[in-house]
């Protein structure tokens, strides 16, 4: 067994704190080696302040490992073709945020072949099967579409919460639909495409009508009656750009079966080891509000 019954599980989308970080903290923060360190103290001080706040039994830490080498790349070669790859400074600091979490002892994930999302959906999905109910830490709206009932999705830095039913006033379409209205609209973030033309506007009423994308491809000749802005031309559009919108929702549906060995005690949250975070923190000449911190969190 994975998890304990009725307990909860914490899932944390690592790159969405370490880039934040990254770009806002003071950048002439630097280790003993004059590395740059203020992701990685933005990080610490993030996951340090949620073991506090949420004070969790249950936890694991999801890393983005590469842009160019999930599988969702080699069915789409442009997948996020329009984003610059990570400054070397950043991926330094990445590897020191896993290595945080393990001193803190938070169990941490990142694969090449899946993205942090794959590995949030799959724990999430096998947490569900044994009744146990995820709070997933993001502000990426893409990993709502995990969200199910008793679930939480915690955008963490916007001090907000939402549970599965508040999902649809948030982004706009249920959780389980989000896939199919990317479909559509495309995500220009990962340089995916969609439909052209279609929006937000056109897209959530198509959701309402059709329970599906299938479903919505097998009734074209309805659509043009639709009391949706351009309908007329809307369903031409659709079928001339059918194989579009099916690789759009492939490439932005989560895997949630991805091959992860992990036991019950991988995701129970550890013992701190003191003596080597001590040395963490000297390395990276980091002051005393966040050894404070970490030494609440070592005292339980």
């Amino acid at each position: 067994m994975f998890f304990l019954g009725g307990s909860l599980l914490y899932l944390i989308d690592a790159s969405v704190y370490i880039f934040r970080a990254y770009y806002s903290m003071p950048p002439d923060m630097t280790d003993v080696d004059g590395n740059a360190a203020h992701a990685t103290f933005g990080f610490a001080r993030f996951l340090c302040d949620l073991l506090e706040r949420a004070k969790p039994q249950f936890i694991a830490v999801a890393f983005d490992e590469s842009l160019a080498s999930s599988f969702r790349n080699a069915i789409y070669r442009d997948y996020k073709a329009n984003r610059d790859p990570a400054p070397e400074d950043l991926k330094l600091q990445f590897a020191c945020c896993r290595e945080f979490c393990r001193l803190l002892g938070v169990r941490e994930f990142g694969s090449t072949e899946y993205e942090a999302d794959d590995i949030i959906g799959t724990l999430a999905t096998r947490a569900r099967k044994l009744g146990v109910r995820s709070t997933v830490v993001t502000r990426d709206k893409d990993l709502a579409q995990i969200i199910r009932e008793g679930d939480v999705f915690w955008d963490y830095a916007g001090n907000t919460q939402y549970r599965y039913h508040e999902i649809e006033a948030r982004f706009g379409v249920v959780p389980e639909r989000i896939p199919d209205y990317l479909a559509l609209t495309g995500d220009s973030v990962d340089n995916i495409k969609g439909v052209p033309g279609v929006g937000p506007k056109t897209a959530g009423p198509l959701m309402k009508e059709f329970a599906s994308l299938e479903e919505l491809y097998d009734n074209l000749d309805s659509v043009a009656a639709l009391p949706i802005r351009g309908a007329r031309t809307l369903a031409a559009r659709l079928a001339e750009h059918r194989d579009a919108a099916f690789l759009a929702r492939r490439l932005t549906e989560i895997a949630c079966d991805m091959p992860l060995d992990v036991a019950h005690a991988e995701l129970t949250r550890g013992a701190i080891d003191a003596t080597a975070l001590a040395a963490f923190f000297d390395r990276r000449k980091f002051g005393p509000m966040l050894r404070r911190q970490a030494e609440r969190l070592a005292a339980g």
